[in-house]
């Protein structure tokens, strides 16, 4: 069967693989519909990722159908489709043992540290498959990326008196704004781009958005919308190291900032504007298990509309002459899609 790996930054080349194994105990194998590009595999790609390896086969944002099962499985059944969990842990660390398998210290995500979805049949733990009978397999490949989302906010613990700002209107802090909303929470998006403004409020749904300048402007404006104090929850989902630095400077006092974006540079605190506002900083990563199923759930119910996110749809021999335009800003992805139906 056919493969896209990715030897080196910038370098992918199309393979020929054996076709996977029968699945074993605890084990499914699935065939790969709809891979979602996360700004990881971006990243990744332009070897900006600090826990990417190489040479990998990308791809964890995966609509997937099952066709057969191993020993012992009873999460799925055969013909299930299914949203992909792409965190294999190993369920003995600290982090494990404490229900934080997202950061397993031993942890393989899914085309970042193992290989990944870009394939047309792979093997899974059966644990890591969340059936969605019932959604599309796109929105099911949509599912991991909401999840971030969901997480972040879950991490944030927010009070109902928070005042919420998305530093970034990219998927991520699109996600973000998701369960930013459904939590009723008051809110803006801050991003230097405004087609990108512009989209998160016609199609999204953001409250307020602020166009960045990286000057004091900014401050005035969060201001302005919450009755002249900065905010007391700032989500940065960037990925940017100078941003990520400013985001600080947004926090109001008592704040939370909670970093969503991962970069490899180091990130400055200026420690007197941190301990005068007596901020919290927090980092999230991935997700839980069980922000799959609700996420599921809310789809189906309408809470969580999936429609405006697809912007883009590539055939899986289209992936490599597509794949860097997809990757710059001016090309306006909010969520490409690849569709696998190709690939055999």
């Amino acid at each position: 069967m056919r493969t896209i790996r990715l030897l080196k930054p910038k370098q992918f080349e199309q393979q020929e693989i054996a076709e996977p194994a029968a699945p074993g105990a605890g084990e499914a194998l699935v065939r790969v519909h709809h891979m979602g590009i996360c700004g990881s595999d971006f990243s990744g790609y332009l070897g900006k990722m600090p826990f990417f390896s190489y040479p990998r086969i990308p791809g964890h944002e995966l609509g997937v159908e099952v066709l057969a099962v191993g020993p012992g499985v009873t999460e799925v059944r055969v013909g299930d489709h299914c949203s992909v969990e792409p965190y294999i842990n190993c369920q003995n660390c600290t982090a494990c043992k404490r229900g934080r398998g997202n950061c397993c210290e031993n942890l393989q995500v899914l085309g970042v540290h193992t290989d990944g979805g870009l394939q047309p049949r792979v093997v899974l733990p059966a644990r890591k498959l969340h059936p969605g009978n019932g959604l599309s397999l796109e929105q099911l490949a949509l599912v991991e990326t909401l999840a971030i989302g969901c997480h972040a906010v879950d991490r944030s613990a927010a009070r109902p008196d928070d005042f919420a700002l998305i530093v970034g209107a990219g998927p991520i802090g699109l996600a973000v704004l998701e369960f930013v909303k459904l939590a009723g929470m008051r809110h803006a998006m801050l991003d230097v781009r405004e087609d990108r403004l512009r989209f998160a409020q016609e199609r999204m749904g953001a409250a307020n958005t602020v166009l960045g300048t990286g000057s004091p402007a900014d401050e005035e404006a969060l201001k302005a919308l919450n009755s002249g104090s900065l905010p007391t929850l700032v989500f940065d989902a960037t990925g940017h190291p100078a941003a990520m630095r400013r985001s600080l400077d947004l926090v109001g006092f008592t704040g939370k900032l909670i970093y969503v974006g991962i970069v490899p540079d180091e990130i400055a605190v200026p420690d007197p504007l941190f301990h005068r506002r007596e901020m919290t900083l927090l980092a999230t990563r991935n997700a839980l298990p069980a922000d799959f199923p609700r996420i599921i759930d809310w789809i189906r119910q309408g809470r969580i509309n999936t429609d405006p996110w697809i912007s883009h749809r590539v055939g899986f021999d289209q992936v490599i002459a597509e794949f860097d335009r997809l990757s710059r800003p001016e090309t306006g992805v909010i969520k490409a899609m690849i569709d696998l139906s190709g690939a055999n």
